[in-house]
């Protein structure tokens, strides 16, 4: 017998794709996008609080005006800063995370941190500060929509302010979601699906 070594699988070509098929790849893909950006950490946690800090949207003194005021820009931060962190994996494979500077990736999770060529693939961009600022976009306008946070800011609106309250939020989520779609962020940072690299 001869010791040949032969692929266990031969090799298929893949069919090319039709427009359609491409298109629905692209949406798709956009879609899980779309899914990382959003700030879905920060709303929850405002979600679970806001019942408790607004007494169920009837704040009755400025303490709990100033506690709703205080948890909408705490929840507001964390949009913003966990749209600078990011991921990589190590030379064992181990995911580390770390926070996007101008230099590169500060790495803070005790590991050593990464060579300084790499890291600098890393950098901040301009479109890290544009996805913070419409992630903190998006998080407002949940937070605009709550009932507990209108009832505590606004306990009794206008036709105008209650026209604003429900076609703001569909307008501003619109946008930027169009937004995150043309211009996918390359992060993975925490909360975010684990990096290949």
């Amino acid at each position: 017998m001869e010791n040949s070594e032969a692929p266990l699988l031969e090799a298929v070509a893949k069919p090319a794709k039709t427009p359609r098929q491409m298109v629905v790849r692209k949406a798709f893909k956009g879609t899980a996008h779309l899914s990382n950006l959003l700030p879905t950490g920060s709303v929850l946690t405002f979600q679970f609080l806001s019942p408790i800090v607004t007494n169920e949207g009837k704040c009755r003194s400025i303490a709990s005006q100033s506690a709703t005021a205080a948890v909408l820009a705490f929840c507001a931060a964390t949009c913003f800063a966990m749209s600078f962190t990011d991921s990589f994996r190590d030379e064992r494979g181990k995911v580390r995370y770390g926070v996007a500077t101008f230099r590169g990736l500060w790495v803070v999770d005790g590991s050593g941190g990464m060579a300084a060529e790499e890291a600098a693939k890393y950098r901040l961009r301009f479109v890290d500060f544009v996805h913070a600022f419409l992630s903190i976009a998006i998080f407002a306008v949940v937070a605009m929509f709550d009932k507990n946070v209108t009832g505590c800011f606004c306990p009794s609106p206008s036709e105008e302010a209650m026209e604003m309250l429900t076609t703001l939020p569909v307008t501003v989520g619109a946008v930027c979601a169009l937004f995150f779609v043309m211009f996918p962020t390359k992060r993975h940072g925490v909360g975010f699906p684990l990096s290949r690299r």
